[in-house]
């Protein structure tokens, strides 16, 4: 049976890959830094299909944590064929207001974390012939005023995600990086509500992701731009 570690999983749009790709059989191991949020989202996946989800409490932006959790998905699942780097963070406004703490979380979650989470996950992916997924933005590719932190974590993201393609293909291990726009989530302290019904949703980027893992073999779509089709 396949299996995937996805960190942030326990909301958003970690949450909704886990929730499609527990719905189509796959174990799946999710990581949070809340043990409550973490222990929730694991309950909810295991109503779907019992026993296919575990959870973790891990920061993604401490390396050590990082190897822990995929050592105990290793022990609970015996192999280790898709992470889903996900988790992210954002902070906004002008260069003025950025305080240097808030840029320093968002480059070691958004940039660092992934690095990370890459590292500690390589040597299972490459026994598996594996793949790498990272969750990118459309702020990796335009830039916007109150964004200085958040688009130069997204642009490093993914400059840093296509040279990891290029690395990563002698071991016949895909990487592909997912830009999604407006997404109907919690992110920067926001309430999904029916008023989000034309924003992307959660379970679309699981959806995604899902058809990337079924494509061939010989085809690698390397970055994916994901726009809601009809925005306000």
């Amino acid at each position: 049976m396949k299996t995937a570690l996805i960190t942030g999983g326990s909301k958003g749009i970690g949450y909704g890959i886990a929730e499609v790709l527990v719905r189509e059989g796959w174990k799946v191991a999710i990581t949070g830094r809340q043990a409550k949020a973490v222990a929730d989202a694991v309950d909810k996946l295991n109503s779907l299909k019992k026993g296919n989800a575990i959870g973790f409490v891990a920061d993604v932006s401490k390396f050590d944590q990082q190897k822990t959790a995929v050592e105990k998905l290793l022990q609970a699942f015996g192999q280790l064929d898709v992470l889903v780097a996900n988790a992210g963070v954002g902070f906004f406004g002008s260069i003025e207001k950025l305080e240097p703490r808030y840029w320093h979380e968002t480059i070691d979650t958004n940039l660092t974390g992934v690095f990370y989470s890459v590292k500690a996950c390589y040597e299972a992916l490459k026994k598996t012939k594996g793949y790498i997924i990272t969750i990118g933005s459309l702020a990796g590719t335009n830039y916007f005023a109150g964004g200085s932190s958040y688009s130069a974590s997204k642009f490093g993201l993914l400059g840093f995600t296509q040279a990891v393609m290029l690395d990563a293909r002698e071991h016949q291990i895909k990487v592909s990086t997912i830009m999604p726009g407006s997404v109907s989530t919690n992110f920067n302290d926001q309430t999904p509500n029916e008023q989000d019904a034309w924003k992307i949703q959660p379970e679309d980027i699981g959806e995604l992701v899902l058809d990337l893992l079924k494509m061939n073999p010989r085809t690698l779509p390397s970055k994916i731009e994901v726009r809601p089709s009809l925005p306000k």
